[in-house]
């Protein structure tokens, strides 16, 4: 599948601090000589430090959503703003940057570095952002040991099962406690106590830092623990419930 070439009209930046703030936004794919719009026209404003589940049918742009709104993709037209950055208007550094000081990822195929052992690629990030050592160590060893992963750290990720490589993504995207944690379906590979306690685990970090949780997801279980449910159709908002 192709992407069209990004287009985005001129707007003003917003003058308030949204978590995220997207106007119109539009994501139209390629697909041979067809066109596929994944979404399609959303405006959404998500404050700091809401709990947000985006649900929907395979296909109703959730995750392409959620790519948007992480820079990951870039609008066909539209804006999207994190913290009042235009992400659709960065430059590839300069949205590099941005995610890694103020966003954190779960990605479905987890993506995890081979070569690394689980406890480095969860302490990636903070490698990156220049955390000290004792201090990297610290939080990443207190993360696994709260999902279950102590003695695990030493393995490499074809070493660990689906559940365990997803608990090593999670902890990745919340160890440098970013400002927004953006995930894809997090739970899909977990069993259902599994899946609470992480979900009890970001809870208690949205409460106590105000760490913004946007899912997209299916499961029954993520949707009951959001305080706010999107529900998304053919790449348009259809429902939206606090």
């Amino acid at each position: 599948m192709t992407e069209t070439r990004s287009v985005t009209s001129s707007a003003e930046t917003p003058t308030d601090r949204a978590a995220v703030r997207t106007d119109e936004v539009w994501k139209v794919f390629l697909q041979g000589p067809e066109e596929v719009q994944a979404v399609r026209g959303v405006t959404l404003v998500i404050e700091r430090g809401e709990f947000v589940a985006m649900a929907g049918p395979s296909g109703s742009g959730k995750t392409t959503l959620l790519n948007l709104i992480g820079g990951l993709t870039r609008p066909t037209r539209g804006h999207v703003w994190v913290a009042g950055h235009d992400v659709a208007g960065m430059s590839a550094r300069a949205l590099a940057h941005m995610r890694l000081q103020q966003v954190g990822f779960v990605f479905q195929a987890y993506n995890l570095l081979p070569v690394l052992t689980a406890f480095e690629n969860a302490e990636l990030p903070l490698l990156m952002l220049g955390v000290e050592e004792g201090e990297r160590r610290k939080r990443v060893h207190e993360l696994f040991e709260r999902t279950g992963l102590t003695g695990l750290e030493d393995r490499r990720p074809g070493k660990l099962s689906g559940g365990q490589q997803q608990r090593v993504a999670i902890i990745r995207a919340v160890a440098s406690r970013p400002a927004l944690v953006l995930a894809d379906e997090p739970t899909a590979n977990l069993d259902s106590a599994t899946s609470a306690s992480l979900l009890e685990m970001m809870e208690e970090l949205n409460r106590e830092t105000h760490t913004t949780f946007v899912f997209a997801t299916h499961d029954p279980q993520v949707m009951e623990r959001a305080r706010r449910l999107i529900r998304l159709v053919d790449g348009q908002i259809d429902s939206d419930d606090s």
